[in-house]
């Protein structure tokens, strides 16, 4: 759980942020199943607007503490939009716990960059580090210094290096991979958005059929900026094989509640199964903190606090979805009529 000694329940700031931490894990607790050790894997996505980026987008104790509220309900998530400057991760890991870890990409440079980085998030209790981790670069990509040349011009370029991880939950072994889709116009079918999910979905799914693979189950999430199901870039996905969680079909996931922008796809052989009952959907944290009708009580008005707030917390809200990982049943059936193995040590 969150380190909660370091709230000074003598401030204003400190009695609000722990009303607000109640708040949410009432709500977490209702919305979310309950983590366990080796049964299931609950994993989430989140854009967090410009973490780490300063200025407007630096955070107080307050956001920090409810940011690590929900994390914490999570074994692993998935971060987009991490800024260069590495401060307030370690502060949102730091509050967490001494056993939550991060894995993080360098730095995306160039126009289309926008100087992000993604993130992976997770409770070292659960998961192990495989030891894999890396970005899918290409050719004739879109970083670089010279913003003029950083444009969509076709070919095989993405905006953002997309990150992926390899991990192990119990039976389950998995490569993971995040992006941020390029934005550009707040309108649907915009080529490099589109290019950007076709060619990260290609590769991993690419990647997943190759004997040296480092596990046969893929999960491939983050923000796609999709505007419709309908759209381009949503049908890229398709188009690749990713399966998604009956759930979370059709469900807005930004603040504003009117757009599916992110995603949470998988080609895993050992899960896929399970899709079209597993409990998934997006958690509403302007429900719980930083209200539409607490405006006052930061001092802003309506209007500026719904911008503001967006500052704190995201203009995004997580996704997430749980899956089975306990293959103990169907092992053991399947062990009938061998010959004992060497245990393997990995």
């Amino acid at each position: 759980m969150p380190t909660y000694q370091m709230i000074d329940g003598t401030t204003r700031e400190g009695k609000r942020t722990i009303d607000g931490c109640l708040r949410l894990r009432r709500a977490l607790k209702e919305a979310i199943p309950p983590r366990t050790l080796g049964r299931t894997l609950l994993i989430a996505s989140w854009n967090i607007r410009q973490f780490g980026g300063g200025g407007q987008a630096e955070r107080d104790h307050e956001a920090m503490f409810y940011l690590a509220q929900v994390i914490d309900k999570f074994d692993l998530v998935a971060i987009q939009e991490v800024k260069s400057d590495l401060r307030q991760l370690d502060e949102l890991v730091t509050t967490l716990g001494g056993w939550w870890r991060y894995l993080v990409s360098d730095v995306c440079t160039g126009d289309g960059g926008n100087s992000e980085r993604m993130a992976f998030v997770y409770d070292s209790r659960k998961l192990s580090f495989g030891g894999l981790a890396g970005e899918f670069e290409s050719p004739g990509s879109m970083r670089g210094s010279d913003k003029k040349k950083a444009k969509f011009k076709g070919g095989d370029s993405t905006s953002r290096s997309p990150y992926f991880a390899g991990f192990r939950a119990g039976w389950f072994k998995f490569t993971i991979c995040t992006m941020h889709a390029y934005y550009g116009t707040a309108s649907a079918d915009i080529a490099q958005r589109a290019q950007d999910a076709r060619l990260t979905a290609e590769r991993l799914r690419d990647r997943m059929k190759q004997k040296d693979r480092w596990a046969r189950n893929a999960i491939l999430l983050g923000d796609f900026n999709i505007f419709a199901d309908d759209d381009k870039t949503a049908r890229s996905l398709e188009q690749q094989g990713f399966a998604s969680p009956h759930m979370l079909r059709g469900k807005a996931t930004n603040a504003q509640g009117d757009k599916p922008f992110d995603r949470l796809l998988f080609i895993a052989p050992d899960v896929s199964f399970q899709l079209k009952n597993a409990k998934a959907a997006v958690f509403p944290v302007f429900d719980h903190v930083y209200r539409d009708g607490d405006h006052a009580e930061y001092g802003k008005t309506a209007k500026a606090f719904s911008q503001w707030r967006t500052y704190r917390m995201s203009d995004h809200n997580p996704v997430w979805c749980e899956i089975d990982i306990d293959f103990t049943e169907p092992y053991l059936e399947s062990r009938r009529g061998k010959k004992p193995e060497t245990p393997r040590t990995r």
